[in-house]
Protein backbone atom coordinates (compact mmCIF):
# COMPACT_ATOMS: atom_id res chain seq x y z
CA UNK A 1 0.00 0.00 0.00
CA UNK A 2 1.49 3.04 -0.84
CA UNK A 3 1.26 6.34 1.36
CA UNK A 4 0.42 9.09 -0.54
CA UNK A 5 2.61 11.41 0.49
CA UNK A 6 1.86 15.35 1.47
CA UNK A 7 2.71 18.43 0.75
CA UNK A 8 6.71 19.28 1.98
CA UNK A 9 8.05 22.14 3.33
CA UNK A 10 9.86 23.48 0.14
CA UNK A 11 6.59 22.75 -2.01
CA UNK A 12 4.64 24.80 1.09
CA UNK A 13 6.98 27.79 1.18
CA UNK A 14 8.04 27.55 -2.37
CA UNK A 15 11.94 27.87 -1.94
CA UNK A 16 13.18 25.91 -5.05
CA UNK A 17 15.75 24.45 -2.95
CA UNK A 18 14.89 21.57 -2.97
CA UNK A 19 16.59 18.70 -5.39
CA UNK A 20 16.50 20.05 -8.71
CA UNK A 21 14.46 22.83 -7.95
CA UNK A 22 15.03 26.24 -9.02
CA UNK A 23 17.39 28.07 -6.77
CA UNK A 24 19.17 24.77 -6.10
CA UNK A 25 22.34 25.51 -8.18
CA UNK A 26 22.19 29.08 -7.10
CA UNK A 27 21.21 28.80 -3.15
CA UNK A 28 22.27 25.04 -2.42
CA UNK A 29 20.12 22.28 -1.60
CA UNK A 30 18.38 22.59 1.50
CA UNK A 31 19.33 19.51 4.32
CA UNK A 32 15.42 19.09 4.77
CA UNK A 33 15.10 18.29 1.03
CA UNK A 34 17.93 15.51 0.98
CA UNK A 35 17.62 14.23 4.47
CA UNK A 36 16.80 10.49 3.49
CA UNK A 37 17.06 8.93 6.79
CA UNK A 38 13.46 11.32 8.03
CA UNK A 39 11.87 9.67 4.93
CA UNK A 40 8.28 9.10 5.26
CA UNK A 41 7.99 11.32 8.56
CA UNK A 42 4.66 12.91 8.81
CA UNK A 43 4.32 11.21 5.54
CA UNK A 44 6.64 13.59 3.66
CA UNK A 45 9.24 12.75 1.39
CA UNK A 46 12.98 12.88 2.81
CA UNK A 47 13.38 15.74 5.70
CA UNK A 48 9.95 17.68 4.01
CA UNK A 49 7.65 17.48 7.13
CA UNK A 50 10.25 16.91 9.84
CA UNK A 51 12.37 20.27 8.39
CA UNK A 52 11.36 21.89 12.30
CA UNK A 53 13.76 18.76 13.21
CA UNK A 54 16.64 19.21 10.43
CA UNK A 55 19.80 21.13 11.43
CA UNK A 56 21.34 23.50 8.96
CA UNK A 57 17.72 24.38 7.22
CA UNK A 58 17.60 27.10 4.71
CA UNK A 59 14.32 28.92 5.17
CA UNK A 60 13.66 32.45 4.55
CA UNK A 61 17.37 32.70 3.26
CA UNK A 62 19.29 32.01 6.92
CA UNK A 63 20.25 28.99 7.71
CA UNK A 64 19.64 27.56 10.85
CA UNK A 65 22.46 25.37 12.56
CA UNK A 66 21.22 24.41 16.14
CA UNK A 67 18.05 23.41 17.35
CA UNK A 68 17.42 25.93 19.96
CA UNK A 69 17.61 28.26 17.70
CA UNK A 70 15.12 26.59 14.73
CA UNK A 71 12.97 25.85 18.15
CA UNK A 72 12.04 29.75 18.22
CA UNK A 73 12.14 30.74 14.50
CA UNK A 74 10.43 27.57 13.03
CA UNK A 75 7.65 28.34 16.23
CA UNK A 76 6.33 30.92 14.34
CA UNK A 77 6.45 29.03 10.67
CA UNK A 78 3.13 28.72 8.93
CA UNK A 79 4.04 25.19 7.71
CA UNK A 80 5.15 24.05 10.85
CA UNK A 81 1.93 25.44 12.54
CA UNK A 82 -0.11 23.39 10.03
CA UNK A 83 2.17 20.15 11.03
CA UNK A 84 1.66 20.47 14.35
CA UNK A 85 -2.38 20.79 13.80
CA UNK A 86 -2.17 17.78 11.13
CA UNK A 87 -0.22 15.45 13.74
CA UNK A 88 -0.22 17.35 17.18
CA UNK A 89 1.26 14.10 18.94
CA UNK A 90 4.27 13.85 16.42
CA UNK A 91 5.49 17.38 16.46
CA UNK A 92 7.61 17.02 19.03
CA UNK A 93 11.83 16.47 18.65
CA UNK A 94 10.86 12.94 21.07
CA UNK A 95 8.63 11.81 18.40
CA UNK A 96 11.29 12.53 15.62
CA UNK A 97 14.04 10.81 17.49
CA UNK A 98 11.95 8.06 17.97
CA UNK A 99 10.96 8.12 14.23
CA UNK A 100 14.42 7.83 13.39
CA UNK A 101 15.23 4.89 15.51
CA UNK A 102 12.12 2.73 14.61
CA UNK A 103 12.71 3.83 10.86
CA UNK A 104 17.06 3.42 10.90
CA UNK A 105 17.62 2.91 6.99
CA UNK A 106 21.02 1.73 7.87
CA UNK A 107 20.15 -1.27 9.78
CA UNK A 108 20.31 -4.57 7.75
CA UNK A 109 17.12 -5.82 7.13
CA UNK A 110 18.16 -9.38 9.70
CA UNK A 111 17.97 -6.20 12.92
CA UNK A 112 14.75 -5.08 11.74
Amino acid sequence: MDIMMKKNCWEFKKCGREIGGVNAAKDGICPAACNAEADGFCDGKNGGRACVYVIGTLCDGECRQAYESKEKLCGKCEFYLQLKKEYPDRMTIFSYVDYMIKHDKRRSAGDK
